[in-house]
């Protein structure tokens, strides 16, 4: 999906309503345009993130991912079997906004790629880790070897 497109036709849109009254209103109107651009897209891919969700609930299995290629998203069906491990039954609805250094995002991405999966799944899978009860373990291990500077 080319959201490039859709947005720059709202911008368009904004401006030539500018135009229908003085030049300052088409110099607010075009600022506006602007300032709206970054914001218009993260709620469209907001919403095909909703849409995915929830065409994702109507499958028997597998679901449906946003990936994003440069700006712009696409809706992928994805059914790969024993995806969230531990979680059998479970369907992928709630949401939570994660605000991460860029550096941490684009590990992350690679991490996800050199798998073969979405930077979601990677995700869910590496949280459902973290989350799983293990019990301690003291004592017992042994590490050997040198260290070479």
């Amino acid at each position: 999906m080319n959201l490039t497109i859709v947005l720059e036709g709202l911008q368009q849109d904004l401006q030539n309503l500018g135009e229908l009254g003085d030049e300052r209103s088409a110099q607010v109107a075009q600022r506006l345009g602007e300032a709206l651009g970054s914001n218009l897209r993260l709620k469209l891919l907001d919403l095909f993130s909703q849409a995915a969700v929830e065409l994702s609930s109507k499958l028997p299995s597998g679901h449906i991912e946003v990936r994003l290629a440069g700006q712009e998203p696409e809706l992928v069906f994805v059914d790969v079997p024993g995806e969230a491990a531990g979680m059998a039954g479970e369907e992928l609805s709630a949401r939570i906004s994660l605000r991460l250094p860029e550096s941490l995002k684009t590990a992350v991405e690679k991490a996800a790629g050199r798998e073969g999966v979405s930077t979601n799944a990677w995700l869910v899978r590496a949280i459902a880790r973290a989350a799983e009860s293990r019990p301690a373990q003291v004592g017992g291990k042994r590490l050997s070897g040198y260290a070479q500077s």
